[in-house]
């Protein structure tokens, strides 16, 4: 199976969870141990958003904005490929091309942002449609998608299951803005949707859900 994992910065990165780094890493290389082809997206967390607060005070635009959050989020895809070795790609990838090409060469694939106006989101689903994955695992703060903010609301419920038409009506956001917090960028939503690839929503604390969702246990929400 062919998977492109999205890790959350809201799950290794905010604060940074060294621990849960190196769990990933283990995960990746158990992963293609297994004879999975992996891809990786990896987010900067609330240190990309301080960066973006002090890029907005040096009254820079939301490109820069966008920029130095990108640079964040490269870093901690560089620490994932020092911690994977010889089993990662020589480089964090700065496009879906270098992606897919070391993907041929059966390495692992860790990657941050690519351009202004693009969430990491987005760069995931980009690579899930240039590789041909055939499964988008996005692992972060929430144990899956739910009805309306569980943060918010304490009746919230979450969804087992919906469709990418669904999962539209819950977007308190409707368009990319730095540093934007949502449990999926909708642009990477109609991405998803136009390729139809199927995506699972887990909670990212328990790097066993990703393992689960591989093994199409039910786990989180499952969108396709």
């Amino acid at each position: 199976m062919r998977i492109v994992l999205r890790i959350g910065g809201s799950v290794i990165a905010s604060p940074i969870n060294i621990d849960l780094i190196k769990q990933y890493a283990t995960l990746l290389k158990d992963l293609k141990r297994h004879g999975h082809e992996v891809a990786a997206v990896v987010g900067g967390g609330i240190l990309a958003r301080e960066f973006i607060a002090i890029a907005k005070s040096l009254s820079l635009n939301e490109n820069a904005q966008d920029d130095v959050a990108i640079s964040v989020s490269r870093i901690f895809a560089q620490l994932f490929l020092e911690k994977l070795g010889e089993a990662g790609c020589e480089s964090v990838p700065l496009t879906v091309e270098d992606a897919a090409k070391c993907l041929q060469k059966e390495k692992i694939v860790v990657m941050g942002g690519l351009k202004p106006g693009m969430t990491t989101d987005t760069v995931a689903a980009l690579l899930a449609d240039k590789v041909n994955a055939d499964l988008l695992v996005k692992a972060t703060n929430q144990e899956g998608v739910y009805n309306k903010d569980p943060k918010k609301y304490a009746d919230a419920v979450k969804l087992d299951h919906l469709s990418f038409n669904a999962l539209t009506d819950v977007f308190a956001e409707g368009k990319h803005k730095a540093g934007i917090k949502q449990i999926i960028d909708p642009e990477a939503v109609k991405l998803l949707k136009r390729k139809r690839v199927k995506m699972i929503i887990v909670n990212g604390f328990k790097p066993e859900n990703v393992l689960a969702a591989v093994k199409g246990e039910q786990v989180g929400t499952v969108i396709d």
